[in-house]
């Protein structure tokens, strides 16, 4: 997981999840999960579907189709998908990313979990494991300016009802 809390994009990121309804939250961490990180997954699993069904249970939760403990078990599917791939750092970050994308339909600060886990998904994808751990970081944070964007892209200015994020608890 991505720590530096410090970096630009990642207090970016919190300022604006700060700003933003739980619907758009979830409706951007869901899309941007399934178009970024699912294909990194499904490269080296491509016969397990748990991160897809967590993905389409949070859109069945957010369109009011399924009640959250349904989603919620799709959800801890694509944790213990994650858990098991241990062997294949790019596919268990983006495993974590996607279950995380998904968890924000209980807590919107999951939503953050995104960029951490996501970010760090494509640069083992993109660099492979060879590469230090300062270089991972570094193509990591780039990601982090596209997710940024991404969100400033769906950004609703002056949302009526914001999520209440207690970041440290």
């Amino acid at each position: 997981m991505l720590i530096n809390w410090q970096a630009a994009p990642i207090e970016g990121l919190m300022r604006l999840i700060e700003t933003q309804s739980k619907d758009t939250l979830v409706n951007w961490a869901v899309t941007y999960a399934g178009v970024h990180f699912l294909p990194i997954y499904a490269k080296q699993y491509p016969q397990d579907d748990r991160p897809q069904l967590a993905l389409e249970y949070a859109r069945k939760w957010l369109g009011n189709e399924v009640k959250l403990p349904e989603a919620k078990r799709y959800i801890l599917g694509c944790h213990q998908a994650a858990n098991e791939a241990v062997d294949n750092p790019a596919a268990q970050a983006a495993a974590r990313a996607i279950g995380q994308a998904a968890s924000s339909i209980h807590s919107a600060k999951h939503s953050l979990g995104l960029a951490l886990y996501g970010s760090l998904a494509i640069a083992y994808d993109q660099l492979g494991m060879d590469k230090s751990w300062a270089e991972h970081e570094a193509f990591a944070l780039n990601e982090c300016e596209k997710i940024l964007a991404a969100l400033q892209g769906v950004a609703i200015e002056n949302e009526p009802n914001p999520v209440k994020v207690k970041w440290f608890c």
